[in-house]
C-alpha cells in the first residue's frame, strides 16, 4: 500500500493554515472527516488518539516532514490526509526545524503489519528529493495528488 492509494484530491490540503502540530492534525482531520473518511461523530475521538499518540513522541521526522498516524477501531480501511505549508509548521520535530508536509494517517486498530508497511511506504516516498521539489511547486490539490500517484507507481 502507497500513499496513491489512499489518497484523493479532497485529503489534500495544498496550503495549511496551521502554525503548530496541534492545528495540523486538526485540519488534516478535518479533511478526512469532509472526505467521509472519518464520521463527524468519531472526530474527536480519532483527533485525541492521534494528539496521545503525538504526545509520547513528535511524528516530525526531520527534513520538513512530519507523519502523524495511529490505530483506531473507528475506521475500517487505511485514511490518509496530506498538507502543505509553505511557511513552516512548529511540529517539535527532531531536527528542530519546521516541518512543510504532513501525512497523517490512521490504520485500523489491530493491524500491526499494516500499519508498519503503510509508514514505511510513506516514509520512503517523503525521502525522495525529485518529489519533494515537485510538491514544492505544485500550484494545486489536483497537481499534488497527481505528483503522488506518479511518484508512488516508481517507488
Amino acid at each position: 500500500m502507497n500513499l496513491g492509494d489512499i489518497l484523493t484530491t479532497r485529503q489534500i490540503v495544498p496550503e495549511l493554515a496551521a502554525t503548530n502540530r496541534w492545528e495540523a492534525i486538526d485540519e488534516l482531520i478535518g479533511a478526512l472527516v469532509a472526505a467521509g473518511k472519518i464520521t463527524p461523530e468519531n472526530r474527536e475521538a480519532v483527533t485525541a488518539v492521534v494528539k496521545k499518540r503525538e504526545q509520547s513522541m513528535s511524528t516530525g521526522i526531520g527534513f520538513g516532514i512530519g507523519i502523524p498516524h495511529a490505530s483506531t477501531d473507528l475506521i475500517t480501511e487505511v485514511a490518509a490526509a496530506f498538507g502543505r505549508s509553505k511557511g513552516g509548521v512548529d511540529f517539535d520535530a527532531l531536527d528542530n526545524q519546521p516541518v512543510h508536509l504532513v501525512t497523517l494517517f490512521l490504520v485500523p486498530q489491530g493491524q500491526f503489519q499494516k500499519h508498519l508497511h503503510t509508514l514505511a511506504g510513506i516514509a520512503k516516498v517523503l525521502r525522495r528529493e525529485d518529489f519533494l521539489k515537485a510538491l514544492e511547486t505544485a500550484p494545486d490539490a489536483a497537481a499534488m495528488m497527481a505528483i503522488v500517484e506518479q511518484f508512488s507507481a516508481t517507488r
